[in-house]
């Protein structure tokens, strides 16, 4: 049974002491995290802070040196990335990679024979959310023939598909213009309106503040920081780890 966070919200999603070592380099260590049920929370950080490699962990995707990730109470540490799929998290890709021989509702049906192993019904389904997901006009059309933007939907879709409790966005806003941020920033929170919890790692800072309720913040593989996005943006060891050493005070004085 998953716990319950200070307010009395289910857990869906707790992270204790994740660690992981590539060699000589300590990529995240110790680290804590809880998602609520029905939240959005940000992971962010400067490059090589350590948030792939935490999704990753998170996902399945590569297998912590210590700690333990919990989802929906399950300790699902270690655990292949399809057997986690299967009990409700999925996670994006910052680099699609579409099927390039395959059109766009082909694509999105791959996702749905998770869950629906007749052909006719999981196409029903990745025509439904593909229409959802404002992609209904590019079905029919080959993957390789996407925009950026239109691979970022694509991609979406696809985890979607799986029908996951919770899904992990990673850098789904990356190589987009202002007016497409903006777009997907919606859409983020129509698919969390949707009943689906976001753990999502962003660079796009006009994104993570206008959609997270909570943030956490990595710099050299340790969390520095958490709370809601007013203190995050006021934290001298958050504006530090962006702007280096000395950075809140010049801008303290400034």
């Amino acid at each position: 049974m998953a716990s319950r966070d200070s307010r009395g919200a289910a857990r869906v999603l707790e992270v204790r002491n994740l660690s992981r070592r590539f060699g000589g380099l300590r990529a995240v260590r110790d680290l804590d995290l809880d998602v609520a049920r029905g939240s959005i929370v940000a992971l962010i950080g400067p490059n090589g802070a350590g948030k792939t490699t935490s999704f990753a962990m998170i996902a399945g995707f590569v297998r912590p040196d210590a700690g333990s990730v919990r989802l929906d109470g399950t300790n699902v540490t270690g655990w292949t990335p399809e057997r986690i799929a299967a009990c409700g998290m999925v996670r994006t890709f910052q680099v699609t990679q579409p099927f390039a021989g395959l059109t766009v509702a082909e694509n999105i049906r791959i996702g749905a024979f998770l869950r629906e192993r007749d052909a006719r019904a999981a196409m029903a389904r990745a025509r439904e959310i593909g229409t959802r997901l404002g992609i209904g006009a590019l079905l029919d059309r080959p993957a390789a023939a996407l925009t950026v933007a239109g691979r970022k939907r694509l991609e979406v879709a696809r985890a979607l598909a799986t029908a996951p409790r919770l899904l992990l966005l990673d850098e789904v806003m990356a190589g987009l213009n202002p007016a497409e941020v903006s777009e997907t920033i919606a859409l983020v929170r129509a698919v969390r309106d949707d009943g689906v919890t976001i753990l999502l790692t962003e660079h796009v800072m006009q994104a993570v503040m206008a959609l997270a309720d909570t943030i956490y913040v990595l710099a050299e593989g340790a969390l520095i920081a958490h709370g809601p996005p007013r203190a995050i943006a006021a934290d001298p060891r958050v504006i530090e780890a962006y702007l280096g050493e000395g950075a809140a005070a010049r801008l303290a004085g400034a």
